[in-house]
């Protein structure tokens, strides 16, 4: 198939009337994170039907060295991204081919580091993260698998649906990503239930979401060769000269994502264990509230994802009109999404509960915690709306700025206080007031430090 020309590719950027660019840019987005959503459960799902606690154990130590894949994703997939899209803006697609390359070749080398830090320092890191002699080969099996193994294909393939994404490729982005999702919750059961004998569900678990995301990263890579040689996004090693500058931009937003991403999985962590000095009960109704609340939080991040690029491009060409419309029409759209959710979460919070635990005094709490927890949700999509759009600027200390003042100052320190003040609950609460004060601060460094600044820098 012959790619489409770079003028037919980036006129979803600049010529679509913006609601249809819009719908190019965010539905693929979207759907592909409820698919990461859905697929990121399947493993513990699966494990769970095995009734054997230490084999979930085992899979639930592992999720924050996981985690660390998809920061380093976030390190060359979002710096590269958006630097890609702004260079189109400025119609520098020479620039912007050899940034495509650098950030592939980036990925690969970093998560190949990774990865061979994790083989060679296992049972350290394991033992660390607090795997004893009834989970830690379990956590072994599951770590070669899905970081030792398949460390390189999930981060590489996460890369290149950023990178794809940042010409407008919106689609064939989310595709990959699906396919990925759909093929990890085929195969869970196939390699755990079927395939493998009894006793070795996480080895199966593991195996599946390694050959998953292997066959993810393949069809990206089939993506781009079908794109052809004149496709911005190339790993063609032949694109040489990179400016000192795009490397420095790269890095300058791509590593404030990773450290937002880390900070967001670590204000996770410390809710379970604030939780875990209460009674069973409560640790496992916030552990189900915390996935739950992640439907219309993954459908605000697909939202922030998708016009990434659009914004970036027409910040870059100069075009204000199309870049602030673009931005005011897809906040109302994330705000609407956030309103929908408190409405059917406030009405069927049970519901939703029964759909992972059948024990009553378990979704009476959870149901109660959904109730307090959703009313952040408008907040949340908020905060992450104006992060990603510092990170469409190129704006990378702002964004970081604002993700450690976010987690660090606001959201982690709100935890601690109110516990200790109004206990369980105070927990629950600390949400929306912490993200109160991180919405008054966004607005205050967008509408001071935004693309008033960022425009006369430019001009």
């Amino acid at each position: 198939m012959k790619d489409r020309s770079k003028a037919d590719q980036e006129s979803v950027f600049k010529d679509l009337p913006i609601v249809s660019a819009l719908r190019i840019m965010i539905v693929p987005s979207v759907i592909s994170q409820l698919i990461v959503l859905i697929y990121n459960m399947a493993d513990t799902f699966y494990v769970g039907k095995t009734n054997n606690p230490y084999m979930v154990a085992a899979t639930a130590l592992i999720l924050p060295v996981f985690n660390i894949t998809l920061c380093l994703a976030g390190l060359a997939g979002v710096g590269g991204g958006a630097l890609i899209s702004r260079l189109l803006g400025q119609n520098r697609p020479d620039e912007a081919k050899k940034v495509s390359a650098f950030s592939i070749y980036l990925a690969v080398l970093v998560s190949a580091v990774f990865a061979v830090g994790m083989g060679v320092f296992m049972k350290p890191i394991l033992e660390l993260l607090g795997a004893g002699e009834n989970t830690y080969e379990y956590a072994r099996q599951y770590a070669l698998c899905v970081i030792v193994a398949g460390g390189i294909p999930t981060v590489l393939s996460n890369v290149l649906s950023n990178l794809i994404r940042s010409i407008g490729r919106s689609k064939e982005a989310g595709a990959g990503i699906i396919l990925g999702g759909i093929l990890n919750i085929i195969l869970d059961p196939i390699f755990m239930f079927v395939l493998l004998p009894k006793g070795n569900e996480v080895l199966g678990a593991g195996i599946a979401t390694c050959l998953s995301n292997c066959i993810a990263c393949l069809y990206f890579i089939v993506v781009l060769i079908r794109m052809g040689r004149d496709s911005v996004v190339t790993f063609s090693p032949r694109i040489r000269g990179i400016q000192k500058a795009s490397i420095l931009a790269v890095f300058a937003v791509g590593v404030p994502s990773a450290i937002s991403t880390l900070l967001f999985d670590l204000d996770y962590v410390v809710i379970d264990k604030l939780m875990v000095s209460y009674h069973d009960l409560a640790l496992a109704a916030i552990g189900i509230v915390l996935k739950v609340e992640r439907f219309p939080l993954n459908v605000g991040i697909g939202i922030c994802q998708g016009i990434m690029p659009l914004v970036a491009y027409n910040y870059a060409a100069g075009n204000r009109k199309r870049m602030e419309d673009t931005i005011r029409l897809s906040r109302r759209l994330g705000l609407i999404v956030a309103a929908v959710s408190i409405l059917l979460y406030e009405l069927f919070a049970g519901q939703f509960i029964r759909i992972f635990i059948a024990d009553t005094q378990t979704i009476e709490m959870a149901a109660g915690f959904l109730r307090i927890r959703v009313l952040a949700t408008p907040l949340m999509f908020l905060s992450f709306f104006t992060v990603y759009l510092f990170q469409a600027f190129g704006m990378g200390k702002i964004s970081l700025f604002l993700g450690v003042m976010r987690w660090l100052v606001f959201n982690i320190p709100m935890l601690f206080i109110l516990n200790s003040i109004f206990g369980m609950y105070g927990i629950v609460w600390s949400q929306v007031t912490a993200d109160i004060l991180t919405v008054a601060l966004s607005f205050y460094v967008y509408h001071r430090w935004g693309p008033k600044l960022a425009y006369k820098q430019t001009e």
